[in-house]
């Protein structure tokens, strides 16, 4: 079936992270300059705006060796943080400028503390997105990108944060 040309994109991935304190990983994701520290990319760094406040724009980039390409590329966003809530634990961004093949992106990180047998064993994260089809990708390709960079990060959370017992 194809694709009409003015939908939209929806998706959501989720990962569990057992053992980890919910806290101390809103706390990592909520530093939303610093998204290095949890993701596979080169550099991350305040752009624009206030520290933890909406408005914030992050720059995003890494080096990458296309396949058939001489030389390596930069592939970079910036990326505008839109609400930031510390009770709930999310935050929701937008892409707002890139040279990936974004045109419209928005998307909502969530930390949420994940219970079993009556008690806390660690946290889920969730991580959803509205978008524009992104240019050169199939919808499965974004839904790839995000759960591996959700995995990864999980890793990350989970290395810098076990559970308090």
């Amino acid at each position: 079936m194809a694709e009409e040309p003015n939908s939209k994109w929806e998706g959501k991935a989720c990962v569990e992270i057992p053992n980890t304190d919910t806290e101390q990983a809103w706390h990592l994701l909520e530093d939303f300059c610093n998204l290095h520290k949890l993701m596979p990319i080169d550099t991350c760094y305040q752009a624009d705006g206030s520290p933890g406040q909406p408005g914030l724009v992050r720059y995003c980039a890494s080096t990458v060796q296309g396949q058939g390409e001489a030389e390596p590329t930069v592939k970079w966003a910036k990326e505008k943080l839109l609400a930031l809530d510390p009770i709930q634990r999310c935050l929701t961004y937008q892409i707002i400028d890139n040279n990936i093949g974004f045109k419209s992106y928005v998307s909502t990180i969530k930390v949420l503390p994940m219970e079993a047998d009556g008690g806390l064993q660690g946290c889920k994260i969730e991580w959803s997105f509205v978008s524009d089809p992104v240019e050169g990708w199939a919808f499965q390709d974004l839904i790839s990108y995000i759960d591996s960079s959700l995995h990864h990060m999980a890793n990350k959370m989970q290395q810098a944060c076990p559970a308090n017992s």
